[in-house]
């Protein structure tokens, strides 16, 4: 089987770790190396692409700043180190993209946020309106206030979920080596290259080695973390060298690189999550007319809703049922159950006068929502 082209995939995610864009013997951004990753992104935003970074480089660029000396670093002043190279590497980042007319923008994570669904929905709201306006999402973990109980620890996996996340089609993540070996290629110069991965098993995850760089948190074993994470919520992923200038463009020409493929895409694994995984916190009853526009494929506005049940907060899963108490649906709920029921049976327009704020046009959007038979849903 052939692998997938490049030109397939219209949301990507392109994860950049310290090893790769900072030289660890001077300290400095490897300029020349960026610029070049810059032209390939650059490339693909014009195709029309929607692009997002996750990149390392912060604790590495703080203490580079700093002049602190080699060795681990302890907790706190890798919070401050951070503090400092995060500013240094969002404008690296502003400054490389804006070269090409491309805005960026930062959003700095902690595990919470990708999984507390209140925060999930504001990080991804974030995202989608970024991508809207066409800018680059530029995402790091939040150094300065993680700590080693909640960090993600690599941001492989920080990419992976930041991937399913905002429904990207494909994560690639830019290593130090080419893709997965069968055996880890510094130890056995006869290791081959696993070029299409269709499942992560058991056999492939004894193919993982350990870390190889001062600067990266991550190893192969992290990447195979990542790509059960990608795989699970409907996300192609890829390992490919950064090592090499223009590392995107080598990729769409066929270059060397390990691709895990997933059965699914990132809407029907979203919405399978949605329908069967989460335990409903509550209950709209819409109108007649609100089913037929679910039917159709449009999103719950609060105008369609005729009652609220139950205690709920924003972001999370709730049944709705048409006006016969029949379920027609599940979603994650964009107000609180006590905003929701001021809202209700109101249009769009009113929520700011009667709630003092802007918020969401939506009670549920579309992309939130699995419309159904009572059979499909698993959750009760």
């Amino acid at each position: 089987m052939a692998p997938p082209s490049l030109k397939k995939f219209r949301r990507i995610v392109v994860k950049v770790g310290s090893s790769l864009l900072i030289d660890s013997d001077a300290g400095d951004v490897r300029a020349s190396w960026l610029a070049a990753l810059a032209d390939d992104l650059a490339k693909l935003h014009k195709e029309g692409r929607e692009l997002l970074i996750v990149s390392s480089g912060s604790i590495a660029l703080g203490r580079s700043k700093l002049k602190l000396p080699r060795g681990t670093l302890k907790l706190e002043e890798s919070q401050a180190a951070a503090a400092v190279g995060q500013i240094a590497l969002a404008r690296i980042w502003s400054e490389v993209l804006g070269h090409h007319g491309i805005g960026a923008g930062q959003i700095l994570v902690t595990l919470q946020d990708t999984e507390e669904r209140r925060r999930y929905l504001n990080a991804r709201s974030t995202i989608a309106k970024l991508l809207e306006w066409r800018a680059v999402p530029v995402i790091n973990e939040n150094d300065t206030v993680a700590t080693n109980e909640i960090r993600y620890g690599d941001n492989d996996r920080l990419a992976a979920r930041v991937a399913t996340m905002a429904s990207a089609d494909l994560l690639i993540l830019l290593s130090d080596v080419d893709g997965l070996y069968d055996v880890p290629p510094g130890r056995n110069p006869n290791a081959k290259l696993i070029p299409i991965v269709h499942s992560v098993t058991s056999d492939i995850e004894a193919m993982a080695g350990a870390a190889e760089s001062e600067l990266s948190r991550g190893g192969m074993y992290t990447k195979i973390e990542a790509a059960k994470i990608a795989t699970t919520g409907g996300t192609h992923m890829l390992i490919a060298s950064g090592k090499i200038e223009h590392p995107l463009q080598t990729i769409a020409e066929g270059g060397r690189c390990t691709w895990f493929l997933t059965p699914a895409n990132p809407v029907t694994a979203r919405k399978r999550w949605i329908a069967g995984s989460l335990e409903p916190k509550g209950t709209l009853t819409i109108d007649a007319g609100a089913v037929s526009a679910l039917r159709a494929g449009k999103s719950l506005l609060p105008a369609g809703v005729i009652r609220i049940d139950g205690q709920f907060a924003r972001g999370d899963a709730v049944v709705v049922r048409g006006p016969d108490a029949h379920e027609i649906g599940r979603g994650l709920v964009a107000y609180d159950a006590e905003d929701a029921d001021k809202i209700k049976g109101r249009s769009s327009p009113d929520v700011m006068a009667i709630l003092g704020i802007s918020g969401r046009a939506e009670m549920i959007h579309r992309d939130d929502l699995v419309v159904g038979p009572s059979r499909t849903f698993s959750a009760s």
